[in-house]
């Protein structure tokens, strides 16, 4: 992936986390939202935390999408820790040169770094007191895939953890502690701010921009460089492409890479072909969502269908949804069998629903969502299967 830096945008947003922008309420906490693959992880740890160290901010990144087999609580905690070691680490080295015996910050020297966030360690509270006064600079907390918090207790107690840091550390006009929460899901994000029991109450989610004609016009300019012979290029076209892509860098420079590559055997223009690459790169991700979906067992169908209708409205067992369940099988569905299905679309590798600590469910791909309305719209829902809707389940 070719290096390109938004630095304007993450310099909007630094004003923004410190309080120091007129309009909006990031200073109490930033809510990204932005599908997968777009940018979103690379404009956050390329963009926006060295934005922030630039600003003389102390800066903590986690991706609570690393490691999903562990709980989102501890990845917090621990991404906390490791920040706090390192100054923990400053300190006693400068106490041991200036001859002392101990020297407290928050009482530093006796914190176990390794127990932070546990019952008998420090709280995630105190953990980032101490990370202010031993670093000796406000503190900015990044957490990508904030959502996947909601699938545990301790992910959930975390968050609580951490509003309430936010609440302690800040006063009016200093921000100590800058929280930015990310998410490739805008409704599952929203759990963390939607409900008067969610952690951040009244908090906005903010859609992050996607990469535009300035990112377009960046790649059409290092493609003129090394290829005069194709001066100038369709930015235009380009666009069009990458619009085609979903606005997934990722897949569109893979696809440049491959019509320009002198091994391809092409000669010319290459816009043509990339917009052919982009529409193979759609059918190929539009059949992927429908074998899925025409591979689950009727009664996993019509529970993820019910799903895709509903969005955050979706409730697996009401009566609205049995009724439903029956009508489009033709037959009764119970709700242990609702709930089989609803375990079984969460154990396909890759899982196709999410599930918060509270039992919410919502489809795991988010592109899921737009496949589903685009064959709506065009009169084309359900998808057709050789066997039917109405096979016979193992339920």
């Amino acid at each position: 992936m070719i290096p390109y830096h938004r630095t304007t945008l993450a310099q909007q947003m630094v004003q923004a986390l410190q309080g120091r922008s007129l309009l909006g309420d990031a200073h109490n906490g930033l809510f990204l939202a932005a599908p997968r693959r777009t940018g979103k992880s690379t404009f956050l740890q390329g963009d926006l935390a060295p934005a922030l160290r630039q600003a003389g901010v102390e800066v903590v990144y986690v991706d609570l999408w690393a490691d999903t087999r562990r709980d989102p609580g501890t990845l917090i905690a621990e991404a906390i820790a490791r920040s706090l070691q390192t100054h923990l680490g400053l300190v006693a080295r400068t106490a041991k040169k200036a001859g002392l015996k101990g020297v407290k910050v928050a009482g530093a020297l006796e914190i176990d770094t390794s127990k932070i966030g546990q019952v008998d360690g420090l709280t995630l509270v105190d953990a980032l007191r101490s990370l202010l006064q031993a670093a000796d600079r406000p503190v900015a907390l990044i957490i990508d895939e904030a959502q996947h918090a909601l699938t545990s207790e301790a992910g959930e107690a975390a968050m609580t953890a951490l509003k309430s840091a936010r609440d302690q550390m800040n006063q009016p006009g200093l921000v100590n502690l800058m929280l930015v929460m990310s998410g490739s899901d805008r409704d599952k994000l929203l759990r963390l701010v939607v409900s008067a029991g969610a952690a951040f109450y009244g908090s906005q989610i903010q859609a992050l921009p996607p990469l535009d004609t300035d990112f377009i016009a960046h790649v059409a300019g290092l493609v003129e460089a090394q290829r005069p012979d194709l001066v100038p290029v369709d930015r235009a076209a380009l666009q069009e492409a990458f619009v085609a892509f979903g606005h997934r860098p990722q897949f569109f420079m893979a696809a440049m890479g491959a019509v320009l590559s002198p091994l391809s055997g092409r000669t010319g223009r290459f816009e043509a072909a990339l917009l052919q690459a982009a529409q193979e790169q759609q059918v190929q991700d539009e059949a992927q969502m429908e074998s899925d979906y025409l591979g689950l067992k009727p009664t996993e169908q019509v529970v993820l269908w019910r799903m895709l209708d509903q969005g955050p409205r979706f409730r697996p067992y009401d009566g609205e949804a049995l009724r439903f369940y029956r009508e489009s099988l033709g037959r009764p569905v119970s709700v242990p069998q609702a709930q089989k299905a609803l375990e079984a679309l969460r154990q396909r590798t890759p899982a196709l629903v999410w599930k918060s600590a509270h039992g919410e469910y919502a489809v795991e791909d988010a592109a899921m969502h737009r496949w589903f309305q685009v064959r709506v719209a065009a009169d084309q829902w359900p998808p057709a299967s050789p066997q039917g809707l109405l096979a016979l389940d193992e339920d």
